[in-house]
């Protein structure tokens, strides 16, 4: 394979493998939305097992800081791509024990309690893709391309979401309320092992990122989580960049589900259908923004993704309460075209926040802890706000306080890392044959 068509191969097969991985990560909240309260969680009220049921959801997102930062220390001593295949696996075996994992009608507290365990899984799982996959597409780009070639494993989240609803949709079409509820939800998470062997395919056939291992010559760090916990004047910016986009999309995908729903405005296939819409159009206007951000800078781009998506919080709400299908359809697509104008650049301004020898776990930590300041509340908090106003007015609200923090982060964030800096003093590496 030429030089020139790697870089190619290798974004692409970083947005099939974070397509499968978000796709995995996601049928979970659909089914957490839908279905999980009562097959997991009978014995408490409505409104209590939905909140159980999403907090099994946000401890995913717990999760992810833990796996990006075992998965960025790995990943920056021994490798990108090995670090690549162990987040899939560990994503997929997760998965599908989901799929196989008995009721509580079955098993009774230790259903749930499993439950949890293997949405832990997944999100070590995912704490440790986003990073590698962004990476592994950054540091094989040709210089001027580095932004839009790291925006493509970006795309696998949106895309992950329309897989994920798409199988959702077939198979609520397919069956009855009944069937759905008893066994048919597990088919999502039973395709993923499909998926994953794919997936698994591709990821063991690239090579290795060409920075690092100019780094892996030149010296690893020994701890290298500890050298980006020293510079939290990178970290904290770093982390708060993602706090917006994650609540506001996990928002989109997950409460309001249950939002609407329980408000009788739109039916859930209906609600699924714009979901797939929306996920597109978040996928489209996702590398569009990065091609832009590489004519006018990355961050003025994020920072019009982040301003609009702020704005939008309020008309959101009072679009969805039209009880319209149009009204629903433009609250959600222009949020996913908002969402995909703040990641286009996200991907290369994070990563390049970070000197080569400590960027996995740099990007991967940053990414997680925003993540779950921001998605993995979200939708716990709309439910509360939800359950106490009957309204979507104090969601808005909130969503505005996570804009205003992702704004600041934004402005004060520094990525000057684009090229690989130079050796490490002898004190701080080792050489080449270190392991961890």
């Amino acid at each position: 394979m030429t030089t020139s068509r790697r870089p190619r191969r290798v974004a692409l097969a970083g947005l099939i493998g974070t397509t499968i991985e978000w796709y995995d990560f996601f049928i979970y909240g659909t089914a957490a939305a839908l279905v999980f309260a009562p097959q997991f969680f009978p014995s408490v009220s409505p409104v209590a097992g939905t909140l159980a049921a999403l907090s099994t959801f946000a401890i995913g997102f717990v999760a992810r800081p833990v796996g990006g930062a075992v998965m960025g220390h790995f990943g920056d001593r021994l490798g990108r791509r090995r670090m690549l295949v162990a987040s899939l696996l560990i994503m997929g075996v997760g998965t599908l024990l989901i799929g196989l994992l008995p009721t509580y009608a079955v098993i009774g507290a230790a259903a749930p309690i499993l439950l949890v365990l293997l949405r832990f899984v997944q999100g070590i799982g995912v704490g440790g893709e986003w990073g590698g996959a962004t990476l592994l597409a950054l540091e094989h780009a040709p210089p001027r391309r580095r932004t839009l070639y790291s925006a493509l494993p970006q795309v696998g989240l949106p895309l992950g979401v329309v897989l994920a609803s798409l199988v959702f949709l077939a198979v609520r079409l397919v069956v009855d309320d009944a069937t759905f509820a008893a066994w048919a939800w597990r088919i999502p998470f039973l395709l993923s092992a499909l998926l994953v062997a794919f997936g698994l395919v591709l990821r063991l056939r690239l090579d290795e990122s060409p920075e690092f291992e100019r780094v892996r010559s030149a010296g690893v760090h020994r701890a290298p989580l500890a050298e980006v916990l020293r510079t939290p004047r990178v970290l904290l910016p770093a982390a708060g960049l993602n706090i917006l986009i994650s609540g506001f999309a996990n928002v989109l995908l997950v409460f309001t589900l249950a939002y609407v729903a329980a408000r009788q405005l739109v039916g859930a296939q209906t609600m699924l259908a714009i979901t797939v819409v929306t996920a597109l159009v978040w996928a489209g206007a996702l590398p569009l923004a990065a091609v832009w951000a590489e004519r006018i800078g990355r961050r003025p781009v994020i920072l019009v993704g982040v301003v609009g998506l702020t704005a939008w919080a309020f008309p959101y709400f009072w679009l969805l309460d039209t009880g319209t299908t149009a009204g629903a359809l433009v609250a959600c697509v222009v949020a996913g075209a908002g969402f995909g104008i703040g990641t286009g650049a996200y991907g290369a301004y994070i990563a390049e926040a970070f000197p080569a020898p400590v960027r996995y776990s740099g990007s991967s930590v940053a990414y997680a802890i925003g993540s779950v300041a921001g998605g993995a509340l979200a939708p716990i908090v709309a439910t509360v706000l939800f359950a106490q106003t009957g309204t979507g007015v104090g969601i808005s609200a909130y969503v505005v306080g996570l804009g205003l923090v992702s704004l600041v982060a934004t402005l004060a964030l520094r990525s000057p890392h684009a090229e690989v800096p130079d050796p490490l003093p002898a004190a701080s590496v080792e050489p080449r044959e270190a392991t961890a």
